[in-house]
């Protein structure tokens, strides 16, 4: 009875004692159940009043709260004559309804399920819109809500009670309503105001303790809403999270691992802490709603056993999945690389039967998922084509309409024809550079599916592309605002635009740069680092405003501004300065970074040669190796590889170039692992190569290829010159494992060198360099292929380097050039 005595002794509960006289409220306290207070309305019906009518609509949702979700009524309640009854009688007295009253009954009856164009709902919307100005702070949030979960998230009514938040912001203390109307408002939002309300929710969970956990769940939704991971509310919101973690339902857990999945937020404590609390959990999921739940939280990050036994139950409970628990499936599925082919057909079979069902936006869920889980059902995949092209024919919003041409490419079968054509044509002036890309990676796609069409693209795929490649240039060369242009460019990647776009995006950012400020440059960074692109200007601008602003920005922003510097060999103005201010930031908050986030940082400054030697006894020590180890096993397989390879790397780099931190080499089981999965054979490039060496050296034994290194650095080619600079027959025994133990170090941390080849011999690595080896847009080294030549200089090498630009020139054109050139590499510059 705890919610009903919430009501009784809610602000209400003054005019409920008044009201204690009238027979239907002292016969409706009495009634605990939904038939009781049914049975009181179809005996009054005559004689209820609009408080009547309110308060038992009220009662009847308190009845639902208290119980589980397997117990409630809510379907039998909406469908009852007598909550008819009480609809009815309620349109015919909205406006004699107290504020309270009028807001409580919008937001119960949407409780119970009714549509958002009921009549009764659409009047209640139109009242409420009318005293809107006379609403307090929690009822107008309540308003917000019921206006939220009707969709109405930019609609003109949304937009005015955003304006009434902006205004009584600085006077809000109530944490419940603030993160109401902080996610009810999320899509009318300027920047300014966004800003605004962050700050506010950094206010109150800094003064209100214990904040609820529903409310600070909501400041994460707040900030998943608007697209923005803003480190110090996220760690505030964490830290509440943390503590009450054990007060989490399945539910809550799955939201809020959502939220910081969106938000690229990752916290060991709270991932490991959920994920014991969902592992405990999985016996008494046994509901499909539950468990689909259950399964899209744990699965991903769980071990081999836990996701067998999750798959196992999965296969039991998916005859009762519904058409969005089977979505939810399959989506996790592909998330976590499901091999279950047994589970794959079970959950496609459901989905067959339940397209029908599928929104536009949901049918390209499940065309994505079931894409790269490389599902081969040609009648789901022929039933999805139908229904795309049935969606794209009637759709006129420009987002949705590059979302499903996108989807659509990725079927097997698909094929552009007129309607998709007249489709892209009518709404190219309306679409953003992501829609554009959208257009443009499709259209790549079936220029290459269409084989009639590869041999020229003059046809109607290149009018289109190139409709598409002006719009895009026209949309760049008007761009004025740098954060919109930033969020437009957050989702466009691959071919098109890197070799159609990429110069004229950099020339917008170039003309927008004194726009980079500390509050976008951290995202900034992070969108220069997938280009590849070495734009000076830009880069001297980040390393200023992080100069300028550094006590502002975040400490994990850090990774992301030192990482371009390193990746792209470039160092700023003020170099020196730029990475002082960035490791002393990095120092003086070590225990604030995720151990993965940690590695990846060490690696990236030892790129750029630098090796604080705090940070290096902080990542090589037990105890903090123990607790990276804990944290991989929960985070996405993509990450963990990555993280471990850069462990190695770091590894190896810190033993190689200061080996006075006596920092052990502890990587050699895990290159041993890498190099028997690797396997492969030379392609034909480096069988030229190798081949081209051979003769220039005199024969094919002078000459190694794919060589192992100590320290596990792979070359390409490997031979030895004596002290005259004559090449020496390469002897098998000396290569690889013998090899990989004769490096030594004398006392002092200084290379001693390496045993095994006769005195005044010189070995050479020989490089061949790919185009990814070099800057996007210049023939200037990247920073990995720089430390790599530097750490085998290290261990005794001489390198030489064949970069793809001079060995394909038109200047080696011939078997004589290549072998002039190899010839000079070798004996001219070593």
């Amino acid at each position: 009875m705890f919610c009903l005595r919430r009501f009784l002794f809610s602000p209400r509960s003054c005019q409920f004692r008044k009201w204690s006289s009238d027979p239907f409220f002292s016969q409706l306290n009495k009634c605990t159940n939904e038939d009781q207070v049914f049975d009181l309305v179809g005996k009054s019906k005559t004689k209820l009043s609009e408080k009547h009518v309110a308060t038992a609509v009220d009662i009847l949702w308190q009845f639902q709260k208290k119980k589980p979700e397997a117990l409630k009524k809510i379907d039998y309640v909406r469908d009852h004559p007598h909550f008819l009854i009480l609809r009815i009688l309620a349109e015919n007295k909205i406006e004699s309804m107290n504020n309270e009253a009028l807001v409580n009954m919008l937001y119960n009856l949407l409780r119970f399920g009714v549509d958002a164009h009921d009549s009764l709902v659409e009047e209640m919307v139109m009242e409420g819109w009318r005293r809107l100005d006379s609403l307090n702070m929690p009822e107008l949030s309540k308003f917000a809500l019921s206006l939220y979960e009707q969709q109405m998230y930019h609609s003109p009514l949304m937009g005015q009670i955003a304006e009434i938040v902006n205004k009584n912001l600085t006077s809000m203390q109530d944490t419940r309503v603030l993160s109401v109307l902080m996610i009810s408002t999320s899509g009318v939002i300027s920047q300014s105001f966004r800003d605004r309300l962050v700050h506010r929710a950094e206010c109150l969970l800094d003064t209100v303790n214990p904040t609820p956990l529903n409310h600070t769940r909501r400041f994460v939704q707040f900030l998943r809403n608007v697209k923005l991971s803003h480190r110090p509310l996220l760690h505030k919101c964490n830290k509440v999270l943390l503590q009450h973690v054990n007060q989490l339902d399945v539910d809550n857990m799955a939201l809020i691992l959502a939220f910081y999945q969106s938000l690229q937020f990752n916290n060991t404590e709270f991932r490991l802490a959920t994920k014991q609390k969902l592992v405990e959990m999985m016996d008494d999921c046994t509901s499909p709603s539950r468990f689909t739940r259950l399964f899209a939280a744990l699965a991903p990050m769980a071990g081999p056993d836990v996701r067998e036994k999750l798959i196992e139950a999965a296969l039991l409970m998916a005859d009762e999945f519904d058409h969005h628990q089977a979505l939810a499936m399959i989506e996790t599925m592909q998330e976590m690389a499901c091999r279950s082919s047994e589970l794959i057909q079970k959950i496609s079979s459901l989905l067959l039967k339940y397209l029908d069902s599928y929104n536009p936006t949901e049918l390209a869920r499940v065309t994505q998922s079931l894409v790269i889980l490389h599902f081969p059902n040609l009648d789901l995949y022929n039933k999805l084509q139908r229904l795309l092209l049935d969606c794209l024919k009637v759709n006129v919003i420009p987002a949705e309409i590059s979302m499903l041409i996108r989807t659509l490419s990725m079927l097997p079968s698909s094929y552009m024809d007129e309607v998709i054509v007249s489709r892209i044509d009518a709404v190219l002036p309306q679409c953003n550079l992501s829609d554009l890309s959208s257009f443009a990676v499709a259209i790549i796609k079936w220029v290459r599916r269409d084989q009639s069409s590869r041999k020229s693209l003059s046809g109607p795929y290149g009018t289109l592309l190139q409709k598409v490649n002006n719009c895009a240039y026209q949309r760049l060369q008007k761009a004025n605002d740098l954060d919109l242009l930033l969020e437009e460019m957050k989702y466009v990647s691959g071919e098109w635009f890197e070799e159609v776009l990429l110069d004229y995006v950099v020339a917008a950012f170039q003309r927008l740069k004194d726009q980079i400020t500390w509050t976008n440059v951290v995202e900034f960074s992070s969108f220069l680092i997938k280009t590849s692109y070495l734009c000076t200007p830009l880069l001297d601008r980040i390393a200023a405003v992080t100069l300028q602003d550094s006590d502002k920005i975040y400490n994990s922003g850090t990774y992301s501004l030192l990482l371009p510097f390193a990746i792209l060999n470039y160092d700023p103005p003020q170099s020196e300065e730029f990475f002082k201010t960035c490791i002393g930031h990095l120092s003086l908050n070590l225990g604030c970074f995720e151990p993965h986030l940690l590695v990846l940082l060490g690696f990236a400054l030892a790129i750029a040669e630098y090796f604080p030697e705090n940070l290096a006894t902080a990542i090589f020590n037990v105890d903090f190796l123990a607790k990276l180890d804990v944290q991989l096993e929960t985070l996405p397989d993509a990450l963990n590889r990555r993280v471990r390879l850069r462990l190695m790397e770091l590894n190896r780099a810190v033993c190689l170039e200061c080996p006075e931190f006596q920092v052990p080499w502890f990587h050699e089981r895990y290159c041993q692992q890498l190099q028997r999965k690797s396997g492969g054979g030379l392609s034909a490039l480096h069988q030229q190569i190798h081949r081209l060496l051979g003769e220039t050296l005199g024969g094919s034994h002078f000459a190694k290829a794919s060589v192992l290194t100590p320290y596990y650095y792979g070359i390409d080619f490997e031979c030895i010159l004596d002290r005259n600079k004559k090449p020496l027959p390469y002897v098998e025994q000396n290569v690889v494992m013998a090899e990989l133990e004769t490096v030594h170090w004398g006392q002092d941390g200084q290379f001693m060198g390496r045993k095994g080849l006769p005195s005044g011999a010189q070995r050479i690595a020989v490089e061949f360099l790919d185009s990814k080896a070099f800057c996007k847009n210049s023939n200037h080294l990247k920073g990995e292929v720089a430390m790599k030549k530097r750490h085998l200089e290290i261990l005794g090498y001489q390198v030489v380097q064949i970069p793809h630009f001079e060995w394909n020139s038109m200047e080696l054109s011939s078997k004589d050039a290549w072998m002039e050139y190899l010839k000079k590499k070798i004996f001219a510059e070593v």
